[in-house]
C-alpha cells in the first residue's frame, strides 16, 4: 500500500511545501541536500529523481520538498504524490 499525501501547506519559503503524510516516513530527521547525500535512502533517493526537487527533509509524518526556483509546483507535486504512491511498507526507521 502507498503512502498517501493528506495535505499539501506552504511554508514560509515559497520553494518549499510541506507534504503531510498518511503515516510516519521517518522517526528522526533525516535532511538531504542533494541526491548524492540521498542515495542510500530508498525514498529519498526517488524523489531526488522528480525534476526541479533540490532538497528534502523527512520527520515524523511529513516531507519537506525543496524545488530550485525555476521548476513549477504542479509538476512537482504531481511527481511527489506518484512517488509516494508507489511506495510499499513501513518506512519508519529507514533514515540514517
Amino acid at each position: 500500500m502507498g503512502i498517501n499525501v493528506s495535505d499539501i501547506q506552504p511554508t514560509p519559503n515559497p520553494n518549499a511545501l510541506k507534504f503531510v503524510l498518511d503515516r510516519p516516513v521517518s522517526d528522526q530527521p533525516a535532511s538531504f541536500f542533494n541526491a548524492e547525500a540521498a542515495k542510500d535512502h530508498p525514498l529519498a533517493s526517488k524523489l531526488f529523481a522528480v525534476s526541479g526537487v533540490s532538497s528534502l527533509l523527512l520527520l515524523g509524518d511529513f516531507i519537506t520538498v525543496n524545488k530550485r526556483p525555476e521548476a513549477a509546483w504542479p509538476q512537482i507535486k504531481r511527481a511527489v504524490r506518484d512517488v509516494l504512491a508507489r511506495e510499499v511498507g513501513d518506512r519508519q526507521g529507514d533514515a540514517k
